[in-house]
């Protein structure tokens, strides 16, 4: 099973992830943690330079490329190998960020985008996606505080350093894309507490698992 966790900035993924990644082996899964960009040695790498806030002169069209070879080393190197070892593969974001973010945020065609992820992932998407849905206003200022906290702001901050409208476009183009592939989507309010947060995931998850099996059953 191939799971991925999509959201703005400041959506909770990092603490649903390590939350879902112990349930998942709370239930007998073999799992795999992975992120993008970063999930490959040639991912960090790129990811070093697509996340620093003094990169202010990557193109749009630069962006994109480096995030696609990103996706392409990952899935032939980490994910695409996880998966045939019958291991579950939870993943920081995947092709549906690339979609969101340089097709609703940065103005490039989505279907035209969607094409290049067919390429770069040879045609492998989840089984699940998860949307952590928060408003623009409210995850953009726990991403500016954790990066704060954590010392982040230089090394990973070049989209918090974005516009709101860049943010409230992001936000919109998710919900687009989530309602256009609402057969693997899954939509979670990310603005409750952690606790009601992981308590959806949960429930979207077992009902997620369960209609998996029968499929498999069929």
């Amino acid at each position: 099973m191939f799971i991925s966790l999509e959201g703005m900035e400041g959506s909770g993924k990092s603490t649903v992830l390590k939350r879902l990644h112990a349930w998942l082996e709370g239930e007998g899964y073999e799992v795999l943690l992975t992120r993008e960009p970063g999930g490959s040695e040639l991912g960090k790498t790129l990811r070093a330079l697509l996340l620093d806030v003094e990169n202010t002169d990557i193109t749009s069209e630069a962006e994109l490329f480096m995030y696609l070879a990103d996706r392409a080393q990952h899935v032939s190197q980490v994910i695409k190998p996880a998966l045939e070892e019958g291991k579950v593969v939870l993943c920081d974001r995947y092709a549906d960020s690339t979609v969101v973010y340089q097709g609703y945020g940065r103005g490039l065609d989505p279907n035209l985008l969607h094409s290049f992820n067919e390429v770069a992932t040879k045609g492998l998407w989840p089984d699940v996606s998860l949307l952590l849905d928060v408003e623009p206003e409210i995850g953009l200022r726990r991403a500016l505080s954790r990066n704060i906290e954590q010392g982040l702001s230089r090394a990973e901050g070049r989209f918090e350093a974005e516009a709101m409208e860049f943010h409230s476009r992001v936000r919109e183009g998710y919900l687009t894309w989530a309602a256009l592939n609402n057969k693997r989507f899954a939509v979670v309010d990310a603005s409750l507490t952690p606790d009601e947060v992981f308590e959806q995931v949960v429930d979207k998850m077992r009902t997620a698992i369960a209609m998996m099996k029968t499929e498999s059953v069929d």
